[in-house]
């Protein structure tokens, strides 16, 4: 009898073992890797959050172009106040302090004053706005002394001319004019014809209202010269409560209008008063404004 092979059926076994073990063993393999991976000592890190850039990176070699900065929410504008401070060019006025108080302060020179180039020259290399302080009669003259080279009701056509003229050479760069005194003169109809037919190519005329029957402001829309009136005087009464007083009066009427012409002088009171009202002005939305910027 032949003896039937015993090697194919082996084969076979083993071939079924190896197919059975296989899952096994790749179940054994995953659940082990998982098992190590716990317990790995190395930190997984997460990744990191991507980061949206409005900037656009240029190309290599072009140069990258600046990112500006937001821009800030503007302030509420309240109204501009144009400040004047008139009778300047004595010794002793507090000019340093006054040109504290904001760079747009306008400074009427009185071309009779003692220092009154000497301020004008130094003003103006500060970039402040200078006015010609135009001495003019005032109703109670002789009481009222306007000072020397004023102009008066009964001079001349051409000696008011000549008057006029002289006195805004005295003050070097000024750019406008306002009266000083002259509550007389501006009601003189023929008088401010010729003070404002005088007065140079492109000066402009702030009426200083020193009487409430001015025509000055008037005569001067009607012969195209670029003019505004006083609002509020700040220191008739030269206390320190009365100028606050003063000072609110003339933002309420820049609030209300959008702008307001307030006349001042340099008074030591005036100019604490001044001083330290006017960062609240600002941070209040008013704006302090030349001259030159309000007259029409």
């Amino acid at each position: 009898m032949k003896r039937k092979p015993v090697a194919r059926r082996n084969s076979s076994f083993r071939t079924i073992a190896t197919l059975t073990l296989l899952p096994i063993a790749g179940l054994i393999a995953y659940f082990g890797w998982r098992f190590i991976q716990r317990l790995s000592p190395v930190e997984r890190q997460a990744p990191s959050p991507v980061v949206r850039s409005s900037v656009i990176k240029p190309p290599e070699g072009q140069a990258k172009a600046p990112v500006a900065p937001p821009a800030e929410k503007p302030k509420h504008h309240h109204g501009s106040i144009v400040l004047i401070l008139d009778d300047v060019g004595f010794e002793h006025q507090p000019i340093d302090e006054a040109m504290r108080i904001d760079p747009n302060v306008n400074f009427s020179i009185l071309p009779n004053g003692s220092e009154a180039r000497t301020f004008a020259e130094r003003l103006n290399a500060r970039g402040f706005e200078l006015l010609c302080h135009l001495p003019m009669e005032p109703i109670d003259y002789p009481k009222q002394q306007p000072g020397a080279n004023a102009i008066f009701t009964s001079m001349s056509d051409a000696e008011i001319a000549a008057t006029t003229r002289r006195n805004v050479e005295s003050v070097p760069n000024a750019r406008g004019v306002n009266n000083h005194m002259g509550s007389r003169a501006t009601l003189d109809s023929r008088v401010m014809r010729d003070v404002l037919k005088a007065l140079p190519k492109d000066l402009y005329f702030i009426d200083s209202k020193t009487s409430g029957g001015s025509i000055a402001g008037r005569m001067a829309k009607e012969m195209n010269i670029p003019t505004a009136s006083r609002n509020v005087f700040l220191d008739d009464v030269q206390s320190e409560r009365a100028v606050r007083r003063q000072v609110e009066m003339l933002s309420s009427i820049a609030e209300e209008r959008g702008v307001a012409v307030g006349i001042g002088h340099p008074y030591a009171v005036t100019i604490r008063v001044l001083n330290e009202l006017a960062p609240s002005l600002r941070a209040r939305g008013f704006r302090f404004v030349r001259a030159s910027e309000v007259v029409r």
